[in-house]
């Protein structure tokens, strides 16, 4: 079992030879050149490159005017593997680090509730869970509003399986998508961005939260899944919950919980900052 060392403030993710780096804090920032050595020194071989991606975690904090830039070396878009899964990484212009790990385990369980259904990937991004389904779905819908997001997400796919025409892609905004889509669908992912960063933006993120799954319940089939998450820090896992149980009685159909999901281990929580536990799902049964 690979060790997990924590410290608050600091991203590194790697990816088959780039090691992405995100700053939190001014501290670790003003220091990067020793990890950027630290780094070199451990990985030795197997670093190619060190990418800073802290332009929009550092906005002018202290004096500091981050850019995003290499402290290491040179890349260009590497492919990693994932549970037998491949994917294009592009951190350039990808959201955070350019893929969303903490995602890994989630995306595994949903494969085990695709065979043979009609699934969509609401909020897709690069198609992480769009990937997933296509092991066995009869059809998959990958969603999303930037069009960037939606030719990886269509590049992924094709790393996968090829030119498949069981899958597609649709640059759409999610919630007037979803106006409309009545019982097309068994299987629905929701997984849009943060609603609220800070406190002071919680009000307006529950209602978002309940709104998007007040839509997904009404017009998925009878029998239907749908997984929901929130990466929220500002909203806990009960403050989630509530909006999901809301969103529910709305709509009027008979809703279970199969699954409680979180981020893995090598995110962990800290027990005296609650906030740590950011990502919170719910894999629900809606009869």
């Amino acid at each position: 079992m690979e060790k997990v060392m924590v410290l608050p403030g600091l991203i590194v993710d790697y990816y088959n030879g780039v090691a992405v780096i995100q700053f939190h804090s001014v501290g670790f920032y003003r220091i990067r050149k020793d990890i950027v050595s630290i780094l070199a020194d451990l990985m030795k071989e197997k670093l190619i490159a060190i990418y800073d991606k802290s332009e929009s975690t550092l906005p002018h904090m202290a004096g500091i005017k981050s850019v995003n830039e290499f402290l290491y070396g040179t890349s260009g878009p590497v492919i990693v593997t994932e549970h037998g899964y491949k994917f294009k990484i592009d951190w350039t212009t990808g959201q955070k680090t350019g893929f969303f790990i903490d995602q890994r385990e989630n995306r595994k369980l949903l494969a085990g509730y695709t065979g043979g259904k009609r699934v969509l990937n609401m909020f897709g991004y690069t198609g992480g869970f769009s990937v997933y389904a296509m092991q066995n779905a009869s059809l998959v819908h990958t969603v999303d509003s930037s069009l960037p997001a939606i030719g990886l997400a269509n590049e992924n796919v094709r790393l996968n399986f090829g030119d498949d025409s069981r899958h597609t892609s649709i640059q759409a905004d999610a919630f007037a998508f979803l106006n409309d889509i009545k019982d097309k669908y068994d299987v629905i992912i929701l997984d849009p961005p943060a609603f609220a960063k800070h406190q002071n933006a919680l009000d307006n993120a529950l209602q978002g939260y309940k709104r998007l799954n007040i839509k997904a319940i009404e017009q998925i089939r009878p029998g239907g899944i749908i997984f929901t998450f929130s990466c929220s820090q500002a909203v806990t896992r009960e403050n989630f919950r509530k909006s999901v149980f809301a969103a529910a009685a709305n709509t009027g159909r008979s809703v279970r919980i199969l699954h409680q999901m979180n981020q893995p281990p090598d995110h962990p929580v800290n027990i005296y900052h609650p906030e740590s536990e950011y990502l919170k799902g719910l894999v629900i049964y809606v009869e």
